[in-house]
């Protein structure tokens, strides 16, 4: 599906203290696993007694996790999923802390659940959805503190076909109308990526490509992202769920 290599390096003690000091702010992560985040790398990791089907440590590096992700949405397009990480164990070992694999930045559409199309269980994904997969403080917050506090390793920008946001945002362009407020949030960030070379449904089809390549793109210059990647320590990777196949596969 989509290849990156990576290779997470220990934190420093500075980033530690910092670390320690924002969880002690977040509601409830002191209690349920501050310490536990800190003790291993994501590579490190092994499945809980009894844990279910996982037997394999928790992916520690980009291409890991990409292969990972791969295998369950084969799982999943062919009907075989196993809904891994849901026992009695597993429970009761995330709430000592939690070390996902991967972050997945989705659309809210309700068809396009991260969990069910990769096929992962509880504590295995990290997910931020907001429509069109558009960018906002909020969201930019929610994917740095993966990144920075959890050393999540992938960051994957998972469209779809048929986006809704994309297509009223098309259509809006093409009758000069104006959305609803807030709606029309969403709008002004996807305008730019309409590609007005194509028409009707193709022109929809495009700019849905368009969006996730510049939503990527616009993660991957985030500086402290940028600095990941520079370390070989993150890859940010464009992809697309097809709700016709049920295949994600990577845009370029």
């Amino acid at each position: 599906m989509i290849t990156d290599d990576t290779s997470p390096t220990s934190p420093t003690s500075s980033t530690t203290a910092r670390r320690a000091l924002l969880r002690g702010g977040m509601a409830g992560a002191v209690a349920l696993g501050g310490a536990a985040l800190g003790t291993a790398p994501a590579s490190a990791a092994t499945p809980a007694p009894g844990a279910g089907p996982r037997t394999t440590p928790r992916p520690g590096t980009a291409e890991a996790a990409l292969r990972e992700l791969a295998a369950g949405n084969r799982r999943w397009r062919t009907f075989r999923e196993r809904h891994p990480d849901e026992t009695p164990a597993v429970r009761r070992s995330l709430t000592a802390g939690q070390q996902p694999f991967a972050l997945v930045l989705g659309c809210i559409d309700s068809r396009v659940p991260p969990e069910l199309v990769f096929d992962q269980g509880l504590g295995d994904l990290m997910t931020v959805r907001s429509a069109g997969e558009v960018l906002d403080e909020a969201v930019l917050g929610s994917v740095a503190y993966g990144v920075l506090e959890l050393d999540i390793p992938l960051v994957v920008v998972l469209g779809h076909q048929s986006c809704g946001a994309v297509k009223a945002t098309v259509q809006a362009d093409l009758n000069g109308t104006s959305l609803p407020r807030h709606i029309q949030y969403l709008a002004d960030q996807i305008t730019p990526y309409i590609d007005r070379t194509k028409e009707g449904d193709a022109r929809v089809d495009s700019t849905i490509d368009a969006n996730i390549r510049a939503v990527r793109s616009r993660l991957a210059a985030e500086p402290d992202l940028a600095a990941k990647i520079s370390a070989g320590e993150l890859a940010v990777v464009g992809a697309r769920y097809e709700l016709t196949t049920q295949l994600v596969h990577r845009i370029a």
